[in-house]
């Protein structure tokens, strides 16, 4: 029987589109004022997590007391540079503080230069010490400084060591073009598929960076994302109110994003 389903169109609940947004208060102004109004948008909305600083834990545990959102610190943030030894403590004492899903950032220097052996071990010991604690780790690769040989070996990585998620971006990853400018593309449709088909099954993917709307979302959920870093919540979940997403399951169609890039913040 041929298929009838629908092209570009996904069967979601408002709480699916919820449940896949990290809703991101990392930008280096957020005054604590920016960070309290980031948190209520994150509990009113009953989003996955909302992605914090370390030094915020406790304020966002507080905030979100009484809701099933929970708090995932950064760490290595933005560039990853720290040594694993440092990574390995400030991953420990963001679990064992209270944050549940920790979203790192892989050594990127030893990476490009094909140092796999100090990348993997980083990388393992890393998760060990947040799975220790009761809580998951996301490896962020930082695509845009990548080549799709890197990506893969990646992936190949992380499904070895068993983390939880493989992560396209920071959102900080500006790259110096010929101009002299600073840019980045975030996640892009390409790399999302490839990360996803390079992983093995039960690593999820998270796409940051760039992912704005409710067509985004909708599109990366159909590419096998389960979670996506998002500084837009406001804007998709009352889109997705407006076209009628609810608590029940309802086919939605969205427009599917070009392959080159979700495009920037």
């Amino acid at each position: 029987m041929a298929d009838t389903t629908p092209p570009n169109s996904i069967s979601v609940t408002l709480k699916d589109v919820a449940k896949m947004i990290d809703h991101s208060l990392l930008h280096p102004t957020m005054t604590d004022a920016d960070i309290d109004a980031g948190l209520e948008i994150a509990k009113k909305y009953g989003v996955a997590t909302a992605c914090v600083k370390p030094y915020l834990i406790s304020r966002a545990k507080e905030a979100l007391a009484g809701s099933d959102v929970l708090v995932c610190p950064v760490i290595g943030f933005p560039h990853g540079n720290s040594t694993t030894e440092v990574k390995v403590f400030e991953a420990t004492r963001a679990a064992s503080e209270g944050g549940k899903e920790i979203d790192m950032v892989i050594n990127i220097g030893k990476a490009l230069g094909g140092d796999w052996e100090y990348v993997a071990d980083e990388i393992k010991q890393i998760n060990e010490a947040v799975v220790q604690h009761g809580a998951i780790l996301k490896v962020i690769f930082e695509n845009d400084y990548l080549e799709e040989r890197h990506i893969i070996r990646l992936c190949q990585i992380c499904s070895e060591v068993g983390v939880a998620f493989v992560k396209t971006s920071t959102g900080y990853g500006f790259v110096k073009q010929s101009n002299g400018l600073y840019t980045y593309a975030g996640a892009t449709v390409p790399h999302l598929k490839l990360m996803r088909q390079h992983s093995k099954p039960e690593v999820q993917v998270k796409a940051a960076g760039g992912v704005r709307t409710l067509d985004d979302v909708l599109h990366v959920m159909s590419l096998g994302v389960t979670r996506i870093g998002a500084t837009a919540t406001v804007a998709i979940m009352e889109e997705a109110a407006s076209r009628g997403i609810t608590d029940e399951p309802s086919r939605v169609h969205f427009k599917p994003m070009a392959d080159s890039s979700l495009g920037g913040y």
